[in-house]
């Protein structure tokens, strides 16, 4: 598919140069993301998400891998293999996972062996929060014996961010990044 817009090309104006490189970490090898330079096209909505984005990356109390599980689950729920091989990529073996594990949150299921205790009930938080827009009173209960109140509402807004995330790069069609991971295949 092609890209339904085209993310904006260097040489950018100085307000896009320096809201770009606010988006990607101090010395980034690789030119800001196609999602971030699709998203400029609109700058001033695209300046107000990144302090959210920037704190669940950066400033969150979730642990960075099981973080990693919410976001690669939700991207892969979502069928948005751009965000998810970002992430499979930047940030997967780097807080710790496993190739296995980030294949697993595209091909396996809440109850697969693959998962810890915790990890399994991140991987139904998702799915139900995908399949529902709620989660249900026993996955509540357990999820609350394992993470606090603060960090409840921010798996919850991990969960929404990166909805949101994957319909732009879905909306827009926006083509995998080179050096970026692909979804596994799902039949074996």
């Amino acid at each position: 598919m092609s890209p339904r817009l085209m993310p904006l090309e260097p040489p950018y104006d100085d307000d896009i140069g320096a809201l770009l490189a606010k988006w990607m970490p101090p010395g980034a090898a690789v030119e800001p993301l196609k999602l971030f330079r699709t998203m400029a096209h609109h700058k001033d909505l695209f300046d107000r998400m990144r302090p959210l984005g920037a704190g669940i990356l950066g400033r969150g109390t979730i642990d960075p891998a099981e973080r990693e599980i919410v976001i690669d689950r939700v991207c892969a729920r979502c069928g948005c293999d751009y965000e998810w091989g970002v992430h499979v990529t930047s940030f997967g073996a780097a807080v710790g996972l496993s190739p296995e594990k980030l294949a697993a949150t595209v091909t396996a299921t809440a109850d697969d062996p693959i998962w810890t205790k915790r990890e399994s009930l991140l991987i139904r938080l998702v799915d139900e929060l995908h399949d529902t827009s709620t989660v249900s009173d026993a996955l509540y209960d357990e999820l609350d014996k394992h993470w606090d109140k603060a960090q409840l509402i921010e798996l919850t807004i991990i969960n929404g961010f990166y909805h949101l995330i994957a319909y732009v790069a879905n909306t827009f069609q926006i083509a995998p990044e080179d050096w970026a991971a692909r979804f596994p295949s799902q039949s074996s």
